[in-house]
């Protein structure tokens, strides 16, 4: 697989299917893994960096269901392909910095992706569309079984998975479900509910996780502390928490429709008009735009050939690497601007 056969690729968690994917966009397990006998990332040299990035691609070789897996070296990407790679959610911005003895392996359909010398030297990764985080933990869990026989991982009987930050010490796992509420934010809702989970030791962030303001009423929730429970009590809390918020979400939904149905039309259908009309728009209204007509799409409010996968794939594809990508060139901002209604035009006319 080469990068820009992404290009023509939907990722997995885009598809906008999956339970409740109205409200869902996509469920996330990743886990956090060290080789013993070598220090975490910040701390090993070059020889150990590269030492550790062979180890991982002679195990990931030697996994069956692996196979149709690609590793791509972050020195030999520019900053545009490193971008990219972060706006699919196959890779965090911090991945980003300091490119030397780093890589990340992906598979063809987007659904597993492992950085190799981020903050811990194996940050794997499994993304499913809709609430699915009980089918991504089957998947990752056969991952991290299968590496585990390949690779000797830094474990205390005690402690659990040793980690570079103490906060994913124990299973090393971290849930995320990122969810799209716009109705508890129309109702003015939506901080009561951020207060609550974060008192409950969850975590909110936007779109791109962690250092990311939530935009477009997106938010990914996940678990903030990995020790002292087991994997399925992580995944169980965080189930718990998620069908709570959904619950909530619908309920503001169908309470808008009821009193508000006028002014909810009209707001999806002038965001609606905006985008199908304008020649020149910014990532950020765009994401505020889309947010409504995803809505009205999942109403049944807008026109029915403007799907929820259309909507989801429009999200990605008008961020500024990917545009990018498209035209095969740097683009200035106000050339991203115009491309990105370009786009936007072309995939809403009907």
């Amino acid at each position: 697989m080469k990068l820009d056969d992404l290009l023509h690729h939907t990722s997995e968690w885009l598809k906008g299917t999956g339970p409740h994917s109205d409200i869902v966009i996509s469920s996330r397990i990743r886990l956090a893994r060290n080789l013993d006998k070598f220090p975490f990332p910040h701390w090993a040299n070059k020889k150990q960096g590269e030492e550790i990035i062979q180890a991982v691609a002679a195990a990931v070789a030697k996994i069956d269901y692996l196979k149709n897996t690609t590793a791509f070296t972050l020195a030999d990407m520019d900053s545009v392909d490193r971008q990219f790679l972060v706006e699919r959610h196959l890779m965090s911005h911090e991945h980003t910095q300091k490119t030397n003895n780093k890589a990340v392996i992906i598979d063809d359909e987007e659904i597993l992706s492992i950085m190799v010398n981020e903050e811990d030297h194996l940050r794997i990764q499994v993304m499913q569309s809709g609430f699915n985080l009980y089918e991504a933990w089957n998947a990752i869990n056969r991952i991290d079984d299968s590496l585990a026989k390949e690779l000797s991982f830094s474990f205390l009987a005690e402690w659990g998975y040793l980690t570079a930050c103490p906060t994913n010490t124990g299973t090393g796992l971290r849930g995320s479900v990122m969810l799209h509420l716009p109705a508890l934010v129309m109702t003015r809702q939506i901080n009561k509910v951020l207060a609550a989970i974060a008192k409950l030791s969850f975590t909110t962030r936007g779109l791109y996780g962690e250092g990311t303001q939530a935009s477009g009423n997106f938010f990914q929730i996940s678990n903030q502390v990995s020790l002292g429970l087991s994997e399925t009590e992580i995944i169980e809390n965080i189930n718990g928490l998620i069908r709570q918020i959904i619950e909530q979400e619908n309920y503001a939904r169908q309470s808008i429709l009821a009193q508000n149905r006028a002014m909810l039309e009209d707001r999806i259908n002038r965001s609606l008009g905006i985008l199908k009309s304008a020649y020149i728009i910014s990532s950020q209204e765009t994401i505020e735009l889309l947010s409504m007509v995803r809505l009205g799409s999942d109403l049944g409010i807008v026109n029915k050939l403007i799907d929820r996968r259309t909507i989801n794939e429009l999200f990605i594809i008008i961020q500024p690497a990917h545009l990018q990508k498209i035209e095969n060139k740097k683009l200035n901002s106000q050339e991203r601007d115009a491309k990105r209604a370009e786009i936007i035009r072309s995939r809403l006319k009907v």
